[in-house]
């Protein structure tokens, strides 16, 4: 490639970063769930089908913002909100397996349609950890383009509904203030070098071991480990590292769109839809449940079961007057519950499908 060549490609790639900086402050404006992941992807999507020639997040980029995003999911890990699941674990652990059986079944439906492997279609549908899934699907052998899609669908469905729900059946009371979750840390310093160590020791243990995915499960792991012994300090990804990663993730997406790829993601809405509404009927009844089995409100046990849109879901539990220490517990040990399975759950799609 000539020296004009090499300018032409560091502009093309300046330009697609500042659209997705565009978009991305566009969606936040707008109060969209991740809206940097929604802005590259916008963004990645529309070079993607415009542009003659293919544009890719370099290999260091790709690995950095799939590591960050597991770092960002291993720091939810912190032993006294854990502990807030005490004496119901039992309970707890059934709904969350409940809820990766759903998903399951949910994904074996979205697969009998053309063009939708099974490993896709569960993928496209699990619940819990839209960002992870997302930046984890391409290399497990799913279509990252379609479970970006509807994973995000399925969030924003639930950001979207999920409120309304609380207030309406639950009796949330917005404004009443239930029990905060303290998310304030020792500084972007120490989130730094917290950030660093995990990637720098995650990745490669992650490869040495042959853990699946090893550029998110690894330092993913090496995070929860941290946070667990104590080591952390109550660090986590900064909010630009955290955002740039997102944004990253959602290039990659996005640039590998084709028009063909496109029309398989328009052909499976309709469908996709359908079985997104009912799942989340099934994960409220998930729900009633949790709060039949324990001394949780239906209220707490709605919110903990809610898949998608974290942050939304702690949002509604602390202005809405439920137990947020609780809530917090679930999602995070559904999270990972879904992340680690994730892998054994792709090879054993794939080996049945080719069976």
């Amino acid at each position: 490639m000539g020296e004009a060549g090499r300018v032409a490609r560091v502009a093309d790639a300046v330009l697609v970063l500042t659209a997705a900086l565009a978009v991305t402050l566009a969606f936040d404006v707008l109060d969209l769930p991740s809206p940097s992941l929604f802005g590259g992807l916008a963004a990645g999507l529309v070079r993607g089908l415009a542009g003659r020639r293919a544009l890719a997040v370099p290999r260091p980029g790709a690995t950095a913002a799939q590591g960050l995003v597991g770092v960002s999911i291993g720091a939810l890990v912190d032993p006294e909100t854990l502990a807030a699941i005490g004496r119901d674990w039992l309970p707890v652990l059934l709904v969350t397996v409940g809820t990766l059986v759903l998903s399951v079944l949910a994904g074996l439906v979205m697969g009998l349609q053309p063009g939708v492997s099974p490993v896709t279609g569960a993928f496209a549908t699990i619940a819990g950890g839209a960002a992870g899934i997302t930046a984890m699907s391409r290399e497990l052998g799913a279509d990252d383009r379609m479970v970006a899609v509807l994973q995000y669908l399925r969030v924003l469905l639930i950001v979207v509904l999920m409120p309304v729900a609380a207030t309406a059946v639950f009796g949330a009371e917005p404004g009443s203030g239930g029990a905060t979750v303290d998310d304030a840390g020792p500084g972007w310093p120490a989130g730094l070098l917290f950030s660093a160590a995990c990637l720098l020791v995650g990745v490669p243990l992650a490869r040495l071991l042959r853990i699946p995915v090893p550029a998110v499960l690894g330092p993913m792991l090496v995070a929860a480990g941290l946070d667990l012994g104590g080591l952390s300090g109550g660090a986590h990804v900064p909010a630009p590292l955290e955002t740039a990663a997102f944004l990253l993730i959602g290039l990659m997406v996005g640039l590998n769109f084709s028009r063909d790829s496109l029309r398989s993601v328009g052909r499976a809405l309709p469908v996709a839809l359908a079985v997104i509404l009912g799942l989340v009927a099934a994960w409220a009844g998930l729900g009633a449940v949790l709060a039949a089995t324990t001394e949780a409100s239906a209220l707490d046990a709605y919110l903990a079961t809610t898949p998608g849109g974290l942050y939304a879901v702690l949002a509604t539990a602390q202005d809405g007057g439920a137990d947020a220490t609780f809530v917090l517990a679930v999602q995070v040990l559904r999270l990972f519950v879904m992340l680690l399975f994730a892998p054994l759950l792709a090879r054993w799609l794939r080996r049945s499908g080719a069976g």
